[in-house]
């Protein structure tokens, strides 16, 4: 390979179009992968536009009709654009952010913008409305759609295999991830690149103008004119785009990583390293903050130890901490997007092990301590001040710690009529509410509260069967959380 090729694994034809050598642009449609940086599927589109001589035009829309749509999660994406539209500045490819400002005002560009493409490079990203958006595309064009995959460090489609534990998931990336360490993205694709000048053709300009510098600087005003849900507001102590996520990377780096292990339990710490939400919004690229987290050791791939055995120590040869974290990062991140690569169903009740369905159905009469309604959880009206707490911090600040949010997880399964309902609720909260949510990541925490990665435990209980069993007095009992629920629940 070149030093701009994409690994083949990584590159998916939507469909049996061809490329259109007459094309005006090489588009590429941004909609995972949100930066100019460690971007595969850019890498990709500049590949594209050396090699055939044409302009790079890069798209990157805001629809206003996606589920849960609201103003906390268009501030972050507008933030994250205004971030793109500097950083793309002289950068020899044309940048276009377009905001649907009401329903249907984006329909159609998409399929103009690839009438007159050579070929469009887009983001392979396996969960939430973005493979139908892509499907849809790619089924009306006449040129060569590409998806590619710039999600994590191993690429979703290498194995055919759906993982179900991770540890057979860590044991398998033990014994083939090496090769994948030695195939990043490149830090910058477009520098040092001379690509031909080209703008976005003028009937573009007309129907669907370009957000400006200037509207994206103000997202809280934007946000407010446009038909999305107001009841869900910005985070005010969230920045959003590539700057601020560079930013708490270092920050993580300095403070949080030294003591990963020690402190990211513990609720009132609070040093988990909240790269979750820039991960989602493709703020930050996984192999970025590798690269970044594991330069601190010095570590080279030389550095691998052992055979793969699947233990969560020991097999990269870094400190212990940095260890933890890789195991957060790569094993517990990707199996979620090994799921939802290779399974339709993903986000489906059916989708638990036979094992959870079986015990949670023998146990969907027991009688409930307690019963609340979707809209008291939502409201956080329940009588246990812990879960309280934790749906608050999701509520006000779009996240739950870590550990809390197993807890509340399991408490909702609880407190429901059926373990469907139970699921439906966690998937609607978190979804509405978590900036990290509509990810696959965020699907393996909402469904491992039901049985997903784990195994049946005894003894069987009321409700759970045996499903992993967790309350609000043992993690009370193990972990600093008083100042934790009086922070969420003082008013």
């Amino acid at each position: 390979m070149t030093t701009r090729e994409v690994p083949p694994e990584r590159v998916y034809a939507c469909n049996p179009g061809s490329v259109n050598g007459a094309g005006e642009y090489i588009l590429y449609w941004m909609i995972a992968s949100r930066r100019r940086n460690w971007n595969f599927a850019l890498q990709r589109a500049v590949h594209w536009a050396e090699e055939l001589r044409k302009p790079l035009l890069v798209l990157e829309a805001l629809s206003c009709t996606y589920p849960w749509a609201s103003s906390r999660f268009h501030t972050a994406l507008m933030q994250g654009m205004r971030d793109n539209l500097q950083s793309f500045e002289h950068s020899g490819a044309t940048y276009y952010p377009f905001i649907e400002r009401f329903p249907s005002h984006g329909e159609g560009l998409m399929h103009t913008l690839a009438e007159s493409a050579c070929v469009v490079v887009t983001d392979d990203f396996p969960a939430f409305e973005i493979p139908r958006w892509i499907t849809a595309v790619a089924v009306r064009s006449r040129v060569l759609v590409e998806k590619v995959d710039s999600n994590g460090i191993f690429p979703m489609r290498s194995t055919d295999r759906l993982f179900t534990s991770a540890y057979s998931f860590r044991r398998f990336l033990q014994a083939v991830l090496r090769r994948h360490l030695e195939q990043f993205p490149l830090p910058d694709s477009l520098a040092d690149v001379e690509l031909p000048e080209g703008v976005c053709p003028p009937q573009i300009q007309r129907r669907w103008p370009a957000a400006t510098l200037m509207e994206l600087s103000s997202p809280h005003a934007q946000t407010a004119t446009i038909p999305v849900d107001q009841s869900v507001p910005t985070v005010s102590s969230f920045a959003a785009g590539a700057r601020a996520a560079c930013g708490r990377l270092k920050t993580f780096m300095e403070r949080g990583l030294p003591a990963y292990i020690e402190s990211r339990t513990q609720p009132e710490a609070d040093t988990s390293s909240g790269l979750s939400p820039y991960l989602h919004f493709g703020h930050i690229s996984a192999h970025q903050i590798f690269r970044a987290v594991t330069s601190r050791s010095n570590w080279t791939p030389e550095k691998l130890r052992g055979k793969p055995t699947g233990g969560r120590e020991g097999w990269w040869g870094v400190p212990l901490d940095t260890e933890a974290f890789l195991d957060q990062l790569i094993t517990w991140r990707e199996i979620g997007f090994n799921m939802c690569a290779h399974s339709t169903n993903y986000a489906s009740y059916d989708s638990l092990p036979a094992w959870a369905r079986k015990t949670l159905s023998e146990h969907a009469a027991d009688l409930r301590p307690k019963l609340y309604s979707p809209g008291e959880l939502e409201n956080a009206r329940t009588h246990d001040p812990l879960w309280n707490a934790a749906q608050l911090q999701l509520v006000q600040e779009g996240r739950v710690h870590n550990y809390l949010r197993m807890l509340w997880g399991k408490k909702i399964l609880e407190w429901s009529r059926s373990p469907q309902d139970a699921l439906e609720i966690m998937i609607h909260l978190n979804n509405k509410y978590a900036l990290d949510g509509r990810d696959p990541n965020s699907y393996s925490g909402i469904f491992w509260t039901l049985g997903r990665y784990d195994r049946p435990w005894a003894p069987e209980r009321p409700i759970f069967g045996k499903i992993r069993y967790m309350s609000s007095g043992n993690t009370a009992r193990k972990m600093r959380v008083r100042g934790y629920v009086q922070r969420y629940t003082k008013e």
